[in-house]
């Protein structure tokens, strides 16, 4: 993904000289950025104290939509399972890559009416974007708790011998049931102790019944095994298991309650596979309104903010650049030998920033003689 410059400058004698110049500056000789006129319809101006007072408002609407287009992003990474192609194959805007539609941006007069004022426009986005946050917000709360809950059941049943469910392991036959007098128990014993396990399970305390013991499962540390012996020699037989470095399992078999737990494993794994076509989809969609809503939001800053420095009637060029990496640096210092002649303030804050004066205020420095609002379209943080 990349990241664009949008700028404005004020009309020549026409539109079309203000492109001109600002191609040969930076494409047809030295290769600095890839150009596209950036294409905002005529929207109504009104008064100057609503231009100055949106000006304000357009600029933390501005943030407050990036950041919903990237908790959308994000959201969609973490559902995808950080799989990188997916997640970009999915982050669209109107059906087409995130470059695409910026560099080929048209004003959707169907979902904001260009006859509706300026802050009606932005009240729409505003309310639109907010409803897709609240929405996000709900969505993920219920998928995520469905999967921590399915995540913590499969948790359940990995890991140590010492630790996870049973259920899978064992069956009803490994356990003698229903006797008075007789208890099957389970034993973890390490693997480098299988032959003093074998030597000495029998008389580790009394009433062990003999050859009684089997092994019925193993990870790579430790063999689950059972062994049978009368129900009074229980806390005996554990103490002494202890001390020779077996550890019991507090374990009794419980068809019902192994059923249940299978069941319950095998709904939430069900639900979770229902949900996830649906909310990506939905993810889909919401990323695309989002991200449409906050390109239109730079459109709005860009027209407002060449209003308030360029005059009436409305005259400007608003062009969208994709500067090459390598020029980066390059590329702004053409633009302000081009532009300086607008706002000589704007000149004595970049010569002061270049000579870095303590104590100068830092968000300055993002003030240029001409109007530049960044779009980054690197909206994901993979790990």
């Amino acid at each position: 993904m990349t990241e664009f410059w949008l700028i404005s400058a004020p009309g020549e004698k026409t539109c079309q000289q203000t492109w001109d110049k600002l191609m040969t500056a930076t494409t047809r000789t030295n290769n600095l950025s890839t150009n596209n006129k950036f294409n905002i319809p005529d929207l109504k101006v009104g008064t100057l104290d609503v231009l100055v007072g949106l000006s304000d408002e357009l600029a933390k609407l501005d943030s407050f939509v990036e950041s919903v287009v990237k908790k959308v992003a994000q959201y969609m990474a973490d559902v995808l399972e950080d799989s990188r192609d997916k997640v970009q194959e999915n982050l669209l805007a109107n059906g087409v890559d995130l470059v695409t539609y910026v560099t080929r941006f048209q004003w959707d007069m169907a979902k904001y009416p260009i006859k509706q004022s300026l802050k009606n426009i932005s009240e729409i986005v505003s309310k639109q974007v907010s409803q897709i946050d609240n929405d996000l917000k709900a969505r993920a709360s219920a998928y995520n708790n469905l999967k921590g809950n399915l995540q913590n059941l499969e948790r359940k049943n990995a890991g140590s011998l010492l630790t996870r469910s049973l259920a899978d392991i064992v069956k009803k036959d490994d356990f003698v049931l229903d006797s008075e007098y007789l208890i099957t128990m389970l034993v973890v014993v390490p693997k480098t102790n299988y032959a003093d396990w074998q030597r000495t399970y029998e008389t580790l305390s009394e009433m062990v019944v003999p050859r009684s013991t089997n092994l019925l499962f193993e990870d790579h540390d430790s063999g689950l095994f059972t062994v049978t012996l009368f129900r009074k020699a229980i806390d005996d037989f554990r103490h002494k298991a202890r001390e020779n470095k077996f550890t019991v399992r507090d374990f009794q078999y419980n068809e019902e309650e192994m059923k249940a737990d299978k069941e319950e494993m095998t709904r939430l794994s069900t639900d979770k596979k229902k949900q996830f076509g649906p909310l990506v989809r939905w993810l889909k969609v919401n990323f695309s309104e989002a991200f449409i809503a906050w390109i239109h939001i730079k459109a709005l800053r860009v027209f407002v903010e060449s209003v308030l420095r360029y005059g009436l009637p409305v005259n400007f060029q608003a062009m969208l650049l994709q500067p090459n990496k390598k020029n980066m640096k390059k590329l702004r210092e053409v633009l302000y030998d081009l532009y300086k002649h607008l706002d000589s303030s704007a000149a004595a804050i970049i010569d002061q920033s270049a000579m870095d004066i303590p104590g100068l205020n830092l968000s300055q420095q993002e003030y240029y003689p001409y109007v530049y609002y960044k779009i980054d379209c690197n909206l994901l943080d993979f790990k």
